[in-house]
């Protein structure tokens, strides 16, 4: 879940009107996939994407059997949804590339589907384990859109997925030859008019007397604005991709020159090269000494006024102002700090010592403060990020600096922690609100000397988590482990999906059971299109994929010299906060799986994030991970 504001947007070819006010604040809390299976640069093209139009299309359009779009996993399950108002068994037939019959079956009725109120059955077709591309199922007279069987199926979007975080970055030019032609353009934010710079920035009024540089890191998503909670999740999660993939993983798939990152070929994982770029502006936002508040970490820095779309970074007019420090920003500094201090030990030893006083600084310093809230209102020219809930953050950091250093007195904090034994878990996934299961999940699976006791409790818990998400997945006509209620279709819902995903994983990981396995396999293909709209929400993933995502850069809807968003962007996903007036207009009185349109101006329902991305990419990652392994077996 995400805060962000939106600026008064220009729309003269969409046939809506320009909101005059786009204030908006989230709760707490046929093409293929793209070239470069291999993730190297050599197999690049530039990403295209598959949705064929603007937004929601009628009915009548969308057909009516749902499947993964992108395809799926040999030796996984394989299950698709049809929507039908028949309630007896319908009988199905999966044909390949040449439209010869593969199988056949009969379908589950499941009567009406809670979360958008559609009649559906499902197909159950994992028994087929022959690999091939262009697969279709046929049902109550319907056909499916193409999708693939094959253990290289997620290899792209793994790939795609992380490169979002390279054209996101600020404060360094994005070459064409690894971002793709139409992704290219100069540094934004480094002062060449008209763009004021990050490199000698001011606070706002009232809120300090000294100026920082904090160039570098990626804009949060679709305005320009840098801010620390929420490069917080989203950093962790890419270090706890390398950290997976060296533990159960392919450390070698997101390894030096595998990825689109211009530091390849440095000797340092691609995956931690781009990481790093974002922790060093982590570490930038940190008060100076001898400064009040020092050690403290600022909560955001971003434009003074809210700019309009399109606009690119490096054109990008506003003044740049540091906001107040919080102790949920400090705190995010010396959970992630500490992390990076653990993983860039073998490649660079200075910057983990660098990191790791960082974060011993910064828990200092969130001790002493505890209670410096980022404020809901603080919302002109950039998001809030209001949270006034901070025991998650310090549980979290403390299991971090424990995990790196060792020490008694972190693992004391850890261990009288009231969320060490509390439900952090939610039906509705974690986010960068609530964070106390990033420090669950690291405990649970980073080597500790952690008493045996509370080490089986802890995966206990999340064990439990993983089975009611089973549970919960089972009872889905569309598989996926998020509750059918309203309140769980929320800002950034698909990341919610993803981040439960993880939870599946890692017990997975922890115990072996392929319940889990496969549970998480099915999950994705909620978000690759076996869902209510028969929708893939990952831009150029899937013959009919999300393409008009709320971003400022990537704008081709508002004016058609832009680019659609990169593949391998994940859009928000289905909201019933209906929380911008394009929603609130078109959507309203919508089930919960159908509040969503591919509009750039329904910022509520389809913009991009970096913590969106961190989930998909690190559950793509495993997803590559677990379909690289069967061809390798069954070789």
């Amino acid at each position: 879940m995400r805060a962000c504001l939106a600026a008064a947007l220009v729309v003269a070819a969409v046939g809506v009107s320009a909101p005059t006010d786009l204030a908006h604040a989230a709760p707490r809390s046929p093409q293929r996939p793209s070239a470069a299976a291999s993730g190297d640069v050599g197999a690049l093209d530039p990403a295209s994407t598959g949705s064929r139009r603007a937004d929601n299309p009628p009915a009548a359009d969308v057909p009516r059997v749902r499947v993964n779009q992108v395809g799926y996993v040999p030796d996984g399950p394989k299950n698709a949804t049809v929507v039908t108002e028949r309630t007896e068994p319908l009988t199905w037939t999966l044909r390949d590339s040449s439209d010869r019959e593969v199988a056949r079956g009969r379908s589950t009725p499941r009567g009406v589907d809670e979360a958008s109120g559609q009649r559906v059955h499902t197909i159950d077709f994992s028994d087929v384990r022959r690999s091939g591309s262009s697969y279709t199922l046929t049902a109550d007279g319907d056909r499916s859109i193409p999708f693939d069987i094959s253990d290289r199926v997620y290899a792209d979007l793994r790939s795609d997925a992380l490169r979002f975080f390279y054209v996101q970055r600020s404060g360094i030019p994005i070459d064409g030859a690894l971002a793709g032609a139409d992704y290219a353009r100069p540094a934004g934010h480094l002062g060449v008019p008209p763009n004021k710079g990050d490199t000698d920035v001011p606070c706002a009024p009232g809120v300090c007397r000294y100026r920082l540089d904090v160039r570098g890191g990626w804009y949060d998503a679709a305005d320009h604005g840098k801010y620390v909670v929420n490069g917080g999740i989203a950093t962790h999660q890419l270090l706890s991709l390398w950290e997976r993939a060296r533990r159960a993983g392919d450390p070698h798939a997101v390894g030096d020159s595998r990825l689109r990152v211009p530091e390849r070929g440095n000797g340092v994982p691609d995956v931690l090269d781009e990481a790093r770029w974002e922790v060093e502006f982590l570490l930038r936002m940190q008060v100076p000494p001898g400064k009040p508040l020092a050690g403290m970490a600022h909560h955001k820095v971003h434009d003074r006024n809210w700019t309009g779309l399109p606009m690119a970074p490096h054109e990008d007019p506003e003044p740049r102002e540091l906001r107040p420090p919080s102790t949920a920003a400090t705190l995010n500094l010396a959970a992630v700090a500490a992390q990076a201090a653990r993983v860039f030990r073998p490649y660079d030893p200075s910057f983990a010592d660098r990191n790791l006083a960082a974060a011993r600084t910064a828990w200092a310093a969130a001790k002493r403060h505890p209670d410096r809230y980022a404020s809901d209102a603080d919302s002109q020219g950039g998001g809030a990020y209001g949270d006034r809930h901070v025991e998650d953050e310090f549980y979290w950091a403390a299991v971090e600096l424990y995990l790196t250093t060792g020490e008694a007195a972190y693992l004391r904090e850890v261990l009288t922690s009231p969320m060490h034994t509390a439900q952090v878990f939610s039906d509705g996934g974690f986010g960068w609100q609530s964070v106390a299961a990033l420090g669950r999940l690291q405990l649970a699976t980073a080597p500790s000397d952690l008493p045996r006791d509370e080490l089986e409790r802890v995966r206990d818990s999340l064990t439990h988590a993983a089975d009611r998400y089973v549970q919960t997945a089972r009872r889905q006509a569309y598989g996926h482990p998020l509750p059918e209620n309203a309140e769980f279709y929320a800002w950034g819902s698909n990341s919610n999906v993803l981040n439960n995903i993880v939870v599946l994983v890692t017990a997975y990981d922890l115990t072996g059971r392929k319940t889990y396995r496969d549970a998480a396999i099915e999950g994705i293909d909620y978000v690759l299109g076996r869902n209510a709209l028969n929708l893939s929400y990952v831009t150029g993933h899937g013959d009919r994929a999300a393409r008009n995502q709320h971003s400022r850069m990537y704008a081709h809807q508002l004016d058609p010299r832009l680019p659609h968003p990169p593949a391998g962007s994940l859009a928000g996903g289905a909201n019933t906060g209906l929380q911008d007036p394009v929603a609130e207009r078109s959507l309203k009185d919508c089930r919960p799986q159908l509040c969503y349109l591919d509009h750039i101006q329904s910022f509520s329902t389809n913009e991009v994030a970096i913590n969106w991305n961190s989930a998909l990419s690190w559950v793509a990652s495993f997803l590559a991970d677990v379909a690289r392994e069967e061809g390798r077996t069954s070789a």
